[in-house]
């Protein structure tokens, strides 16, 4: 049995790593404008749009990089975007405004999501790219488009349910697209309002990681190429859609300790690592460990543009060539739809330490100017440590490991900000700040709510200027109108200020 402290440290790139070494300019933030409050990175943005885009030319292939808006509400994520090589996915009337309010062009936009006639008529009116999820919507666009006189959008029809020839393997069925077995009446419509809809392709979107089923769905997609030429069409692309993960966690180690220590302490053989005993989907019954572990994988030795970079490079599964090539080969374009690999460490959640209750029982309880929605790592299977920030010029006190309880600001036993027992350097205290990293996809807004007139995170943008110094705005007052060259990976660390570990973890 391991009984020392269980960390799991947070991945951190240069940019986000010298942001939370910055304690005294966090400080000063969270003072003026409250706990909890976002801080957004576009800078990192860009790079990471520019990651994918090195993936493309390595595989000789042209299309597009779509940021999908969903994973995050930020003003200036997508205002930096206008000035890189990327595109924006939105899945909402009001994320295709503010797309198209944020200098986001029509040929930069791509519309997906469930549709109503007003985000469709808005899409075909601007311009914009509709991934259509199935005949309704496309029946319900060609109406729209024929009343109205609207230009004849490009569309991609969203497909699903793929599968293989031999062995027979399905793809993860999906609530979303259009099984393959269906292609033909999908066609058919396709045909009848040939002088209303232009196709220019097929798309999928798989809520997996497994690359296997993501090879199958692609492999699919080709073939329904063929069966949109068939039809004397001229489809020239090809959409995999998103989930291609980010690395959470900065040690293999520390995560493989973590979830072997879970089991055991679910089975009894250690005391709980957890709120009440939760086990994270697993449980004991009769001596034996059931269930599965119902956690994102806190540490991938391959994701973001690496995953992309992996899935080309990987044979089909029936037509034996790697990926990438049938795609170079047929000349078509290839459409991706990052959403948390893009905003990856592109963000920082902070929450000031209200209370330090120590207990008899166990481990201290710590409460937040903050709730669990405002920071919805658990929500996305996420566990990852926040990082300490001393007020600056205090001490941070003695090095002595510390188990804690992370408790929101709600007047409800389950506003957990996490239900896993966190270990910190040290005990906090009243005033310092807790910094929960890379927080920008999915974790930051995507579920933050009003609840009992608490107040929502306020957001800032900030950048490291030409000064030698971090600046800031608010989030809505961004725009990218400073000269932007080509993105660079980030320069040494000394260029960019000290990186330290503000809670002085080993």
């Amino acid at each position: 049995m391991d009984t020392g402290p269980l960390y799991l440290e947070p991945r951190l790139a240069p940019r986000l790593a010298s942001l939370l070494g910055s304690a005294a300019f966090l400080h000063t933030l969270v003072d003026a404008l409250g706990s909890p409050l976002n801080l957004l990175l576009p800078d990192q943005i860009a790079q990471n749009a520019e990651g994918f885009r090195a993936v493309y030319r390595r595989h000789r292939l042209g299309g597009q990089v779509f940021f999908a808006h969903k994973a995050n509400r930020s003003r200036s994520l997508v205002r930096r975007l206008t000035t890189a090589d990327a595109a924006v996915d939105v899945a909402s009337t009001g994320e295709l405004q503010h797309a198209l309010g944020s200098g986001v062009t029509a040929d930069r936009i791509m519309a997906t999501g469930p549709k109503d006639p007003a985000f469709l008529w808005l899409a075909a009116r601007s311009g914009a790219t509709v991934n259509a999820d199935g005949p309704g919507e496309l029946e319900s666009l060609a109406h729209l488009v024929r009343r109205h006189g609207l230009p004849r959008p490009k569309v991609l029809v969203r497909l699903s349910e793929f599968e293989t020839s031999g062995p027979r393997t399905l793809s993860r069925r999906s609530r979303f697209g259009t099984s393959v077995k269906a292609l033909a009446p999908l066609l058919d419509l396709l045909e009848r309002h040939r002088e209303l809809l232009d196709p220019i392709g097929v798309a999928y979107h798989l809520d997996t990681t497994s690359p296997d089923e993501k090879a199958i769905a692609l492999e699919g997609c080709l073939r329904a190429m063929d069966d949109l030429r068939l039809r004397g069409f001229l489809p020239r692309v090809v959409d995999v859609g998103g989930g291609f993960g980010v690395s959470y966690l900065a040690h293999a180690a520390q995560w493989d300790r973590y979830t072997s220590e879970l089991a055991a302490a679910v089975m009894g053989r250690r005391p709980p690592l957890t709120w009440g005993g939760h086990g994270y989907g697993l449980h004991a019954e009769g001596g034996t460990l059931r269930g599965a572990l119902s956690l994102y994988p806190g540490h991938r030795p391959v994701a973001g543009a690496g995953y992309l970079d992996a899935l080309l490079s990987q044979p089909a599964p029936t037509l034996g060539r790697a990926l990438g090539t049938l795609l170079l080969e047929s000349l078509y374009d290839l459409y991706t739809e990052p959403g948390r690999a893009l905003a990856d460490q592109c963000g920082l959640s902070l929450a000031r330490v209200l209370e330090v209750r120590r207990t008899d029982t166990g481990p201290a309880l710590v409460r937040l100017a903050m709730n669990a929605d405002d920071v919805a790592l658990e929500d996305h299977g996420i566990l990852m440590d926040p990082v300490l920030v001393p007020r600056a010029g205090e001490s941070a006190g003695p090095r002595e490991p510390a188990g804690v309880h992370l408790m929101g600001n709600l007047c409800l036993e389950a506003d957990l900000v996490t239900r896993r027992t966190v270990f910190l350097p040290r005990l906090p205290r009243p005033g310092d700040l807790l910094g929960f990293a890379n927080t920008a996809g999915y974790c930051m807004d995507f579920g933050a709510t009003h609840a009992q007139q608490q107040p929502l995170a306020r957001k800032v943008a900030v950048r490291w200027s030409e000064d030698g110094d971090w600046r800031w705005c608010l989030d809505e007052e961004y725009w990218p109108v400073e000269e932007y060259g080509p993105v660079e990976e980030y320069g040494p660390v000394e260029e960019y200020g000290p990186i330290t570990d503000s809670g002085g973890r080993a």
